[in-house]
């Protein structure tokens, strides 16, 4: 199930789950076929650490700073030639508002308010309790290039620590 959700494969990942609904004879009702539980959708929520505290960040409504240091990055991004990964959304809708939903990924604007918020130079660090997709992963590597910070983010598998444009993990998570 996890190889269907990290590679964009939906259809295998449902149908894995079928299958192992269907292989654990102990919740099937006699004669019948189980149905898979419905899917529980936990919010996006993300732990910021600055000045020597944690915050909890959850997206809301993005403040005008916010939205003034992400539009600044997304320029420097595009300029150090940053590509945006559509196939990481999974909604039915034309490419530029793909290219949009990206840039509102809660370790986004956890990063731009982070910016914002805490001295230069010192190690941002955030915690999700959710994976990150494979494009933010890429947008946070060029980020931590352009503003020359240790950018550490802890997903629900692994940190990757990034620096310089390159992540602890080796691009393998």
């Amino acid at each position: 199930m996890n190889y269907g959700q990290i590679h964009g494969d939906i259809d295998l990942e449902d149908r894995a789950e079928e299958l192992m609904t269907l292989l654990d004879s102990s919740k099937a009702p006699k004669n019948k076929l189980p149905t898979p539980p419905p899917k529980k959708r936990s919010m996006p929520n993300n732990m910021l650490e600055g000045k020597n505290r944690v915050g909890e960040y959850r997206y809301t409504t993005p403040y005008k700073a916010e939205l003034e240091e992400r539009k600044g990055l997304n320029g420097q991004m595009k300029e150090a030639g940053y590509v945006p990964d559509t196939r990481y959304v999974l909604h039915d809708i034309d490419q530029e508002a793909k290219e949009q939903a990206l840039l509102y990924h809660s370790e986004r604007l956890a990063i731009a308010y982070g910016l914002i918020s805490t001295p230069a130079r010192q190690p941002l660090r955030i915690i999700k309790n959710l994976r990150i997709c494979g494009d933010c992963h890429n947008a946070i590597k060029i980020m931590a290039k352009i503003v020359g910070r240790q950018l550490i983010v802890r997903d629900n598998k692994r940190f990757h620590h990034f620096e310089n444009g390159k992540c602890s993990c080796g691009d393998y998570w």
